[in-house]
């Protein structure tokens, strides 16, 4: 009951037991602590402990650890703190899972050096660490920049005859992979082969994004054959992964054999899956097909977000189709999803290209929110039309609005004035971006 969320069912069970001679016990009230804090409040996990000591049933440390692990899913270390004060003047010693939470808590809030600290009081106390003390530690470290140390940890654990499982290679390997380091992480990646574990598809998905990332497509498709060759089943995200990659680099032919493998899988998509594939026909410029998606999607109980649109709308705009990408921003609109400022800006940019700068401006005027982007499409797009004047006081306005104006832009209308015999408007827009400079 408790894990399906259904806590009132569980109290009436709690009841019909009493009323049957079952007497709950503390694992019975940790049970109710522990979905209280999960599904509701501390507050309401507490309010058990008065019940518990009415009922003559002294809290444990499990009941206390229920308690302060809620508060650190919340990041409430203060409260976290006091529980774990309360429990030491109840005379209930910590156990290393008492620990563990505080850590994790600390690594949360971005305060690495207190967690080392815990770490250390459990490293001198009587308390054997557990192997979920070392990957707490490692993980925290790796997320809050400090790899290196991670990796040092890792290194003095394996010395003192840590033996790291599966979970903690995975862990250390998805640090260094997102510090960029892609040389440690594929020494780590030979290092967990080398100890008799096999990588599980967690490990290769994770430096296979990270070859991709750092642009090391040939790397992440080597990483890609040896999961075939091992026999992994690919999940949903691996696809996604190697299709962006291949996508960004232009390799459609590839993209379609990923398709028809993720097809013939019989792999459900989710969104992200989704996504990818209608990114994937729209630079096909197969529309047809992306927009069937659109209703694959929602026969399939998922809900389209306005990213999914967005891509259509940019890929129509690429091909040339603003009036399709009008019509398709409009459709948007009527979904409910709000207000899409890229959306916008990529049909407000196709259209200053196109040369329909007249319409750019209206839509421009009618679009309630805009940012730096906004402004210097147009105002690129306006000097492109030799309409420097307006370019100018659009540019002023963007000043006045405190965003950023790329260099490029305000040499584009600086130039444009000065050619066009506009010095005087020149020398005026050249203080008004010296000043919005000196005020930044």
């Amino acid at each position: 009951m408790c894990k399906a969320k259904q806590l009132t069912r569980a109290e009436i069970v709690i009841i019909d037991g009493i009323r049957l001679g079952v007497i709950p016990d503390v694992v019975t009230y940790n049970t109710l602590i522990d979905a209280y804090c999960r599904f509701d409040s501390i507050d309401a996990g507490y309010s058990v402990f008065h019940r518990m000591r009415e009922a003559g049933i002294d809290p444990d440390v499990v009941s206390y650890n229920s308690l302060m692990a809620g508060a650190a899913r919340k990041c409430l270390l203060s409260r976290a703190l006091d529980l774990f004060e309360e429990m030491l003047q109840s005379g209930i010693q910590p156990n290393i899972w008492s620990y563990n939470i505080l850590m994790q808590c600390l690594f949360k809030l971005g305060k690495p050096d207190e967690a080392n600290r815990v770490f250390q009081d459990v490293i001198i106390s009587s308390l054997d660490p557990c192997p979920a003390t070392f990957n707490i530690m490692i993980n925290g470290l790796c997320k809050n920049g400090y790899t290196s140390n991670a990796l040092m940890l890792f290194r003095n654990l394996q010395r003192r005859g840590f033996v790291p499982q599966i979970f903690t290679y995975n862990i250390l390997i998805n640090g260094l992979c997102k510090a960029g380091r892609m040389g440690a992480a594929r020494r780590i990646l030979g290092e967990l082969r080398d100890s008799g574990h096999k990588p599980n598809a967690i490990t290769y998905t994770t430096v296979m994004k990270c070859c991709f990332r750092c642009r090391y497509f040939d790397g992440g498709l080597e990483i890609l054959s040896e999961m075939r060759s091992e026999g992994y089943t690919f999940d949903g995200f691996a696809y996604s992964t190697v299709l962006a990659a291949l996508i960004k680099i232009g390799r459609i032919k590839e993209s379609d054999e990923i398709v028809e493998q993720m097809q013939a899988s019989g792999i459900e998509p989710d969104v992200v899956s989704y996504n990818t594939l209608i990114n994937l026909y729209c630079k096909q410029r197969r529309f047809d097909d992306a927009l069937k998606l659109l209703d694959e999607i929602e026969k399939s109980g998922l809900e389209c977000d306005a990213y999914t649109h967005t891509i259509i709308i940019d890929g129509l705009c690429k091909a040339g189709n603003i009036d399709g990408a009008r019509q398709h921003l409009n459709y948007m609109n009527t979904l409910g999803l709000g207000f899409n400022l890229v959306a916008f800006n990529c049909v407000l940019d196709a259209l200053g290209k196109a040369g329909r700068i007249d319409q750019a401006l209206k839509l421009f005027e009618s679009m309630e929110v805009k940012d730096a982007f906004t402004y210097n499409i147009l105002v690129h797009n306006l000097c492109k039309a030799r309409r420097f004047l307006s370019a100018s006081k659009l540019l002023m306005s963007c000043l006045k609005r405190g965003f950023k104006t790329l260099r490029s832009t305000q040499r584009a209308v600086l130039d444009g004035l000065r050619d066009s015999g506009y010095t005087n408007e020149a020398r005026k827009l050249h203080s008004k971006i010296r000043l919005a400079q000196l005020l930044r």
